[in-house]
């Protein structure tokens, strides 16, 4: 049983972190309806290229398992028609700048009052209270914000943005994390409750010893390049054909890494007998290490380090990442029938869970694609009611 089966969702975002929530929603079998505004919808199905028959690759990446319908939410009529759907709803998920909401007449309060027993899910920059309360956020904006990015790149270079939307599907997370815990504490008091969740603050617990470094120490991270902070070695080196990277946790797996080189006498120098002397003489032994595993190509490297148990790994491409054997037998990917671009490959729910379904099998939908379903479906109404709104330009 699929453990959100029968919990139906109204999702008002758009971008990243509010459709990965409601992806990772509707993933794990609730009904989600993606409200859009009429003849634009969602800014995503605009970004790129790339695009595939028109359709954006931005959008289809996290909108899979929803139903698209359109409403005008600044006509009268739009609104009363989510307030309609608002009526049987489990969750209303947002990502609207805050206080948008509030000025169209769903505030968390005026919601709460005719729904109490809804989840109302607010995600945004940072929050809507606090000197920043209200400001906009970006994920790239929030990298540098929220210290990500003065801890990526090389010691001597410019800060740098992450290669992924991180802040984005952080937040996204925690949404969910939020929506669930809100749902299961519904089930006891059998009262809905408010979600906020910021980029600001799904980011920042993140940082782990980073943080607590500051914190703690008193002492401010900076760029380390590949390496880490607080074990050596542990980063990347080049060998003959390309980049290997050595995770050397413990003083077990140090002599095992020596043994492999061919320097077991290397185990028992003074300045790298301990994990904190080899992080305090990182640049010697940076100086012993790299010509060696610069001798044999990444192959090698990783047959000898493997057999050893030494964790280690290649630099793969996003496309050998995902066509990697461990990839197909863990079941991520997921073959989606599109009306449009027929039977593709997405990136499905990283989740594994006994007697449940693993993604949904809905496609992203075209915008307002379900729009006259879901008002027969939800709304009771008939074809002439539907055409009328849609004169009007309710939908």
């Amino acid at each position: 049983m699929n453990p959100l089966a029968g919990v139906r969702v109204v999702d008002l975002t758009r971008i990243l972190a509010g459709p990965y929530c409601t992806q990772a929603l509707a993933d794990a079998g609730a009904d989600v309806v993606k409200v859009e505004e009429p003849g634009k919808g969602d800014d995503t199905r605009g970004w790129g290229p790339p695009f595939v028959e028109a359709e954006s690759v931005y959008f289809l990446s996290v909108n899979r398992g929803k139903r698209s319908l359109t409403l005008n939410l600044k006509d009268a009529a739009g609104g009363d028609l989510l307030w309609s759907l608002l009526a049987d709803a489990d969750v209303l998920v947002e990502n609207f700048r805050p206080g948008t909401l509030d000025r169209l007449g769903f505030s968390w309060e005026e919601v709460h009052r005719s729904h109490p027993r809804l989840v109302y899910a607010s995600i945004s920059g940072y929050g809507g209270d606090g000197p920043w309360g209200g400001r906009p956020g970006y994920d790239a904006v929030l990298q540098g914000e929220g210290g990500l990015m003065s801890v990526t790149g090389a010691p001597d270079g410019p800060p740098f943005k992450v290669g992924a939307s991180l802040v984005d599907v952080l937040a996204g997370m925690t949404a969910f994390q939020g929506i669930v815990l809100a749902l299961l504490r519904r089930e006891k008091s059998g009262r809905g409750g408010r979600v906020d969740v910021s980029l600001l603050e799904s980011l920042l617990p993140t940082l782990t010893y980073h943080a607590a470094t500051y914190l703690l120490n008193g002492q401010v991270p900076t760029r380390l390049g590949n390496r880490h902070p607080n074990l050596a070695p542990y980063e990347t080196f080049e060998a003959a054909d390309g980049h290997v990277i050595v995770g050397v946790g413990s003083e077990g797996l140090w002599r095992a890494f020596c043994r492999v080189l061919g320097q077991a006498d290397l185990a028992d120098d003074p300045r790298f007998a301990t994990n904190a002397l080899r992080v305090t003489n990182y640049d010697a032994l940076r100086a012993r290490l790299a010509p060696l595993l610069f001798a044999r190509t990444v192959g090698d490297w990783l047959a000898a380090l493997e057999e050893a148990g030494i964790p280690c790994g290649r630099v793969r491409s996003v496309a050998e990442a995902l066509e990697g054997p461990q990839v197909a037998a863990r079941g991520l990917l997921v073959d989606v029938e599109h009306p449009r671009l027929g039977r593709r490959r997405f990136v499905g729910s990283p989740l594994h869970l006994d007697d449940a379904a693993r993604s949904s099998p809905l496609p992203p939908p075209a915008l307002g694609q379900h729009t006259d379903e879901i008002l027969r479906e939800r709304l009771g109404l008939d074809p002439g009611a539907i055409d009328a709104l849609r004169q009007r330009g309710a939908v």
